[in-house]
């Protein structure tokens, strides 16, 4: 299972959330980034419905499969001011 890490860390003079290497909008609080990233990690739970999806490769080839839309990773929030807090 893929495990997807999302950091609360201070930026731009606020806080923010990132994963790998994306971050979030600054929030003025680190209460504020900690609840946005909340609310990602249980979306990033949420299973969708099975579909084909094509996509590309970096050498170009193209590749087509079967996704069942129930194959979420686990997604946890690393709070630099905490503990790793699971599927908050």
């Amino acid at each position: 299972m893929t495990k997807v890490v999302y950091e609360i860390v201070p930026h731009d003079g606020g806080w923010a959330y990132r994963m790998n290497g994306a971050w979030s909008e600054a929030f003025p609080s680190h209460a504020d980034a900690l609840a946005a990233a909340s609310i990602v990690v249980q979306e990033q739970q949420v299973g969708g419905d099975g579909e084909e999806i094509s996509y590309q490769d970096e050498r170009g080839r193209w590749h087509e499969e079967y996704s069942d839309g129930g194959d979420r990773p686990e997604a946890v929030i690393v709070d630099k001011t905490q503990q790793a807090m699971p599927n908050s």
